[in-house]
C-alpha cells in the first residue's frame, strides 16, 4: 500500500522567522503563514477564508528563512505534515499540525517580500541553481526532542 505525505502552500509570512538551535546545535526555525480562499456563498456574494499554518525548518535552510524571510514575506513552501500531542504542565492534552519544510520558493512583491523574483532553495537543487545541501530536512536527533517543550 503506497504511502504519500506531501503539502504545498503559497502564502504570507504572519510573523518573522524565529531561529532557534537543537541541543546539538543544529539550527531550527518556526513560523507562520497565512493562506487564503476566495469563493462564493450560496447567494452569491464572494467570501474569503484564510487558514493558518504554523511550519519548521531545520538546518542552513532555517538559516536562509531567518535571514531573507520577514512578516508579510511572500513564499512557495513544500514539505509534510506531522501531527504532534503533549500534555501541557497543568495537565492538559493538547495537540497541533505543522509543516516540516523540505524545499522552499521565495516570490517576489509585496510589502514585506524577503526578496524580489522567485530565488530558489531546494534540498537537491539542479546543478546550474544554487548549491545542494546534504542535510536531512529533519536531523536525527530531532526526534528525541519535542519542540513543543523546547525552551523558545
Amino acid at each position: 500500500m503506497a504511502n504519500l505525505n506531501k503539502v504545498m502552500l503559497i502564502g504570507r509570512l504572519t510573523r518573522d522567522p524565529e531561529l532557534r538551535a537543537l541541543p546539538s546545535g543544529t539550527p531550527v526555525t518556526e513560523f507562520a503563514l497565512a493562506t487564503n480562499r476566495e469563493y462564493k456563498d450560496q447567494n452569491g456574494q464572494k467570501k474569503e477564508t484564510t487558514c493558518f499554518v504554523e511550519l519548521v525548518v531545520f538546518g542552513r535552510r532555517a538559516e536562509v528563512v531567518n535571514e531573507y524571510l520577514k512578516k508579510g514575506s511572500q513564499v512557495f513552501v513544500e514539505g509534510r505534515l506531522d501531527f504532534e500531542t503533549w500534555e501541557s504542565k497543568s495537565g492538559e492534552k493538547r495537540s497541533r499540525h505543522r509543516v516540516f519544510v523540505e524545499n522552499f520558493q521565495f516570490l517576489g512583491g509585496g510589502a514585506g517580500a524577503g526578496r524580489s523574483g522567485g530565488s530558489e532553495y531546494q534540498a537537491s537543487p539542479s546543478p546550474e541553481s544554487q548549491p545542494a545541501v546534504r542535510e536531512p530536512s529533519r536531523p536525527a536527533d530531532a526526534e528525541k526532542y519535542d519542540l513543543g517543550d523546547l525552551p523558545f
